[in-house]
């Protein structure tokens, strides 16, 4: 083994989670599928388990129920004594950190792929929390390879102040899908088309390296999120304006300083500001109004991972 190269144990279970946010309809309607008839997702020697994270909100048609099970995945929550008292989706973080977990254990998970919409003109996109993990590097690069010509973005989402604890974070290698642009508690066929065929390529990538395939060095660009931005407020803490249109729609877009990025009722522009250019992400999206972030921005720049090969396959 030369230093390029890491050798990694093979992978035993994976699991796909839909339904993290009840309506995001693409995850469930995979999911409901693969419970039903899981063959297209099965690989020898591989443990794949589709599960449904958030059931009462997906029977409601509803982000979540008490909170965003998306963001709770922290020592604190995790360690709450069990009581009917808790949140719903702390509870049911609870169980599903004991059922694909414990969260930093040996005995978890070895990948969670978790199942995504965004109203957001983001097309595919992978999300990676670990800008050091070679295996998920080699893994997003072998999914945006197969794509092609289709685009695949990855967004790092690697940032202290704005890093938050997910329901994928329980898996050793925890990867995020996002595509869209899909609104809420609606379905639509081409984006289901692409999110099953990311599913399918990051499989086949698990299975081909539990096989022995060696899997060179390798780059990806990516985009890191640097900050969210927030929309303009009055005084009441009201939205005073909205997404220009010359923003709208324009994810991964360069947005420099002098570009407009709101425009309020009575014509005024908002520039972005600032003495950089950046690339926009998550634009308008809907169930990012609560959490007062209009759009987040990035920057790029390019992750290299060693090559990998499984120690014994």
């Amino acid at each position: 083994m030369t230093s390029c190269q890491v050798t990694e144990e093979p992978l035993k279970k994976v699991a796909i989670f839909g339904g993290t946010h009840g309506n995001e309809l693409t995850g469930v309607f995979l999911v409901k599928h693969w419970l039903e008839n899981a063959a297209e997702i099965q690989r020898t020697g591989l443990e794949v388990q589709p599960f449904i994270a958030n059931p009462r909100a997906v029977e409601k048609c509803a982000r979540y129920i008490d909170c965003d099970l998306n963001r709770i995945f922290d020592i604190e929550n995790l360690s709450k004594k069990m009581s009917e008292d808790l949140p719903y989706e702390v509870r049911r973080a609870q169980e599903i950190n004991q059922l694909f977990g414990p969260k930093g254990s040996q005995d978890s998970y070895d990948v969670i792929f978790d199942l995504h919409n965004t109203t957001s003109n983001m097309g595919c996109t992978l999300i990676l929390e670990d800008s050091t993990n070679d295996f998920l590097i080699q893994m997003f690069h072998y999914i945006k390879a197969s794509l092609a010509p289709l685009p695949c973005h990855v967004y790092l989402t690697e940032h202290p102040s704005l890093k938050y604890a997910t329901t994928r974070s329980v898996a050793k290698y925890p990867v995020g899908i996002e595509v869209g642009p899909q609104p809420q508690a609606v379905l639509r066929a081409d984006i289901l088309d692409q999110m099953r065929k990311i599913i399918k390529h990051a499989l086949d990538f698990i299975h081909l390296f539990n096989q022995g395939k060696e899997y060179p060095p390798c780059a990806i660009e990516v985009y890191k999120v640097m900050e969210k931005v927030d929309y303009p407020r009055n005084g009441s803490g009201e939205i005073a304006a909205v997404i220009h249109p010359n923003l709208q729609d324009q994810d991964w877009k360069p947005l420099h300083p002098e570009d407009p990025v709101f425009l309020t009722l009575d014509g005024k522009i908002v520039p972005l500001g600032g003495d950089c250019t950046v690339y926009p992400v998550f634009v308008n999206e809907a169930a990012y109004y609560e959490k007062k972030e209009a759009f987040a921005k990035t920057t790029t720049l390019t992750l290299n991972a060693k090559g990998i090969r499984c120690s014994s396959p």
